[in-house]
């Protein structure tokens, strides 16, 4: 079988709880630092505080974006200056933009509502900062670029899918260069859906632990540059996508298939793509949301499909940024293949019998030149990242 070329990705950025930046996350990870807070920004009526992760960054004088979008242009500028890439260096080349969200598709401004139900005149401003605040056309405003630009709107798989979808773009020669992964912002209306699904944490979030009890929902963005190969030609890269995989269990809107179905299929999917075996794997990014069918499912698909390699949830540390995952996730799971190393998954104590593999609790030395991010959704929708070993 003749495989893909693979994608280089020239530049990381993120922005989470954890950190304000790719280098401050890291090291919060590796230092085993996390801090889940009741929300400052908003309130539920439920009586339990339910903690969250949010970002401290205010982003004060831009109120004309979504903050979904003000935290895109935080990691997307973080990922091209780590690129080395300028505003000017960048107009002669058709760059592309592809983003995963979900809370950045909705308006979420309940004063407006609030006051239209009511009968009276609101202020037609949330409206134009809504239209103005699709999460890949604000990115490609802000920068000029011309190239293809798609939100992509699938769940928890959002960034994934999108980092796939524009590793496509650029084999294909559709553009020279793409902006790739997600972005999210936390909100009263997100926050009380998990709730009312009974499936948020009053405490921090324990993935894959026996007396784990929910998620801790998150928010941020993590994004990549991809780069052509000719593109590339004259700068480094800190790793290649090799392999991407998705698939949909068809089950269920929200629980995955007790089998695991679509996640072997992509996962399957992805390594067929990479030309690779499970012993190539050096470890996993895990999607590892502390819910009790979520985990249940993908550590035995992992036992299955990977059996022996070692794996990690990082959600411990960032919470459930939901669309952004995928991309926070890839930017950490690339970084964390180039240190050769993988912090504790946080939370994790207690094995669960009902799992066959259990994630590390240690700092662990990672061997092998490839690893996997990989995404769970509601839907049923499962996306797989295969990221290489660059060359610096």
């Amino acid at each position: 079988m003749k495989h893909p070329v693979p994608v280089a990705v020239t530049g990381l950025g993120c922005i989470c709880a954890a950190g304000k930046t790719l280098p401050e996350t890291l090291a919060a990870l590796f230092r085993g630092e996390r801090a889940p807070a009741p929300s400052r920004r908003f309130a539920t009526s439920y009586p339990t505080p339910f903690p969250v992760f949010e970002v401290t960054e205010d982003f004060a004088g831009r109120d004309d974006l979504l903050r979904t979008s003000l935290l895109a242009l935080a990691a997307a500028g973080e990922a091209l200056a780590d690129a080395g890439w300028s505003r000017e260096s960048l107009r002669p080349l058709r760059v592309g933009v592809c983003l995963g969200t979900t809370v950045g598709s909705a308006m979420n401004n309940e004063d407006f509502y609030r006051e239209y139900r009511q009968g009276q005149e609101p202020s037609l401003a949330p409206i134009r900062r809504f239209l103005h605040s699709n999460p890949a056309a604000s990115l490609a405003k802000e920068y000029s670029f011309d190239g293809p630009c798609q939100t992509v709107v699938n769940a928890c798989s959002s960034g994934s899918d999108a980092v796939g979808l524009a590793g496509a773009w650029i084999r294909a020669g559709i553009c020279d260069l793409a902006l790739a992964g997600g972005a999210d912002e936390l909100c009263r209306t997100t926050c009380n859906g998990f709730h009312a699904l009974m499936i948020a944490s009053d405490a921090p979030v324990t993935p894959f632990d026996r007396r784990r009890k929910g998620l801790n929902l998150g928010e941020g963005a993590g994004v990549l540059v991809l780069e052509s190969e000719a593109l590339r030609s004259s700068r480094p890269a800190r790793a290649f996508l090799r392999g991407y995989g998705a698939a949909c269990d068809a089950y269920h809107l929200t629980a995955p298939h007790p089998d695991g179905a679509g996640l072997k299929r992509a996962l399957r999917e992805a390594l067929t793509e990479a030309g690779a075996t499970a012993q190539n794997i050096a470890f996993v990014n895990a999607h590892g949301t502390g819910t009790v069918d979520n985990d249940r499912v993908e550590s035995r698909v992992l036992a299955e499909v990977l059996p022996n390699v070692p794996f990690l949830s990082t959600k411990g540390y960032t919470g459930h940024t939901l669309g952004a995952a995928g991309g926070i996730e890839a930017a950490l799971t690339v970084a964390c293949l180039e240190l050769g190393k993988i912090p504790a998954s946080i939370g994790f104590a207690e094995p669960d019998s009902e799992q066959r593999a259990v994630p590390v609790t240690r700092t662990t030395t990672v061997a092998g030149d490839l690893a996997i991010s990989q995404s769970l959704a509601f839907g049923g929708n499962n996306a797989v990242l295969v990221f290489g070993r660059g060359a610096r």
